[in-house]
């Protein structure tokens, strides 16, 4: 009669790993080897702490849902006080007669935003980098930014650069740089130089955003946002090639379905390049832009031209900002395992037909007689004065950033 067995061994004997458990375990090893922290991405919890976060956001507050109010304590700096504000923003300086559109704030309805706090944002970039990516709307917020938080900054201790795409605004005692980086389709295009870019046959090159995302990697805070450089038409040109080839094989595709390939492009660059568990990822939703009176009652052929009001009407959507757009955006973003945080800051802009730059800005080549002779066809309805309008976007960025 053989002896019972040991106590040890029987417990041996119940921890041994089934043959399928084996494989499980195995196949889950094999596969974080190969992809690295990306898989980990699979497994992480939603309601985890987002990087940076000092709090939660007032509950069941939507802070993009409000209304302006006028508010002398605004703007948080002066325009002559900021030097690193391009001529295409200076309002002011080139001749804007009222300083109304400066005065607003946005209070949602049923919080309020806290305030920008200057120091929190640089103590919190220290040994950081933020980057915003995308065109020339993205590069006002950018500059905003800077506007934002410079004057604390000694005069020798801060400066900016630009080389090619990138811009880069270092802030030396803190060692943490806020950079601009051009790229207004995230892609690979025939529109990446960021000076001459102004083509009009415009074309993409599909899901070849290593191209610019080797320049991002690194970064610990992005913003990024591309639109108005996709709205072409109906249909967009997508490049199957390396741009510039000589090989021409492009495809034709609803505008649509090329921003949802870019968008998803961008999410997987995202997630195989920025942990969610100490960076940050921001998307800003179309700026709307203000080029049709019609929309809101005005003149059949009038613009944002000598318009020193905002729109009241809080149902208010213009024609030029599309819904088919920002329905790819959310439906993209839902399906995401990646934690991008979505600055919606197109409706809030809508109302905000006062605050575009309109006539007041430098003109890079002189302006004809007829041009003079109606200022309606050469008002700029697209960008916005600084300070002003994008410096609301970057409080918002604010509160979401450190209360999501």
């Amino acid at each position: 009669m053989k002896a019972p067995p040991s106590s040890s061994a029987a417990l041996l004997r119940k921890g041994r790993l089934s043959p399928y458990l084996f494989t499980l375990l195995a196949f889950i090893l094999f596969v974080t080897i190969l992809y690295g922290e990306d898989f980990s991405c699979i497994f992480e919890k939603k309601d985890e702490k987002l990087a940076f976060a000092l709090g939660e956001g007032e509950s069941g507050c939507d802070i993009f849902s409000g209304r302006w109010v006028w508010d002398d304590r605004h703007p948080l700096y002066e325009e002559a006080d900021c030097p690193y504000i391009q001529p295409q923003l200076t309002c002011q300086e080139h001749g804007r007669p009222d300083t109304d559109y400066q005065h607003w704030r946005w209070q949602p309805h049923a919080c309020s935003l806290p305030s920008f706090n200057a120091t929190l944002m640089l103590e919190t970039l220290r040994g950081k980098r933020m980057m915003f990516v995308g065109d020339s709307l993205n590069r006002g917020q950018f500059v905003s930014m800077v506007c934002l938080v410079h004057k604390i900054i000694p005069e020798d201790r801060k400066s900016m650069t630009t080389k090619g795409s990138l811009t880069i605004f270092s802030a030396k005692d803190y060692n943490a740089t806020i950079e601009f980086y051009w790229a207004p389709f995230l892609l690979e295009s025939n529109s990446d130089d960021a000076i001459v870019h102004r083509i009009s046959d415009r074309l993409v090159r599909k899901g070849s955003i290593n191209k610019h995302g080797k320049h991002w990697k690194g970064v610990d805070i992005m913003v990024f946002n591309t639109y108005l450089w996709w709205m072409t038409g109906l249909n967009f040109n997508i490049l199957q090639q390396t741009v510039g080839s000589e090989d021409t094989d492009i495809a034709e595709v609803p505008t649509e379905d090329a921003y949802r390939m870019a968008m998803k492009t961008m999410l997987r660059w995202a997630k195989r390049n920025m942990h969610p568990n100490n960076t940050r990822v921001f998307f800003t939703s179309m700026s709307p832009t203000h080029a049709k009176a019609i929309d809101w009652g005005g003149s059949e052929k009038g613009n944002c031209y000598n318009q020193s009001e905002m729109i009241d009407d809080p149902n208010y959507w213009g024609s030029d900002s599309r819904k088919s757009v920002m329905n790819v955006i959310g439906e993209v973003f839902r399906k995401s395992r990646y934690p991008i945080t979505f600055l919606n800051i197109t409706q809030m802009s809508s109302y905000r037909k006062d605050a575009h730059t309109s006539i007041y800005k430098k003109q890079w080549n002189p302006l004809t007689p007829e041009q003079l002779a109606n200022p309606v066809s050469y008002a700029d309805c697209t960008h916005w004065c600084l300070p002003g309008l994008q410096d609301t976007w970057n409080e918002l960025l604010f509160a979401k950033l450190f209360y999501p």
